[in-house]
């Protein structure tokens, strides 16, 4: 790396700095059980007691504290950061 001491290197063009979709949707584990209540209130009436079981189950379900928030990459939060250095002032949009 002695010859090239003077030089600064130039990376290629990007066209898009992304690695990933940044966030995804998570499921609720309660929309199962939801269903199957709305489901069971359709076939038998809502006023019935063979739905209470679900019902019960859906109940402490929806009892239960949130699972706490995924921990985000913050990968695409720096590559636009990078961006300005990498683009010529020139091809800057």
């Amino acid at each position: 790396m002695a010859g090239n001491s003077g030089k600064r290197m130039r990376l290629p063009p990007l066209k898009v700095l992304r690695v990933h979709s940044p966030k995804k949707e998570v499921e609720n584990p309660c929309i199962a059980i939801m269903s199957s209540v709305l489901a069971c209130w359709a076939s038998v009436g809502f006023t019935s007691d063979a739905c209470a079981t679900i019902e019960t189950q859906l109940r402490t379900c929806m009892d239960r504290p949130p699972p706490p928030p995924a921990a985000t990459n913050s990968i695409n939060y720096h590559l636009s950061r990078m961006k300005k250095f990498l683009i010529s002032p020139g091809r800057r949009k």
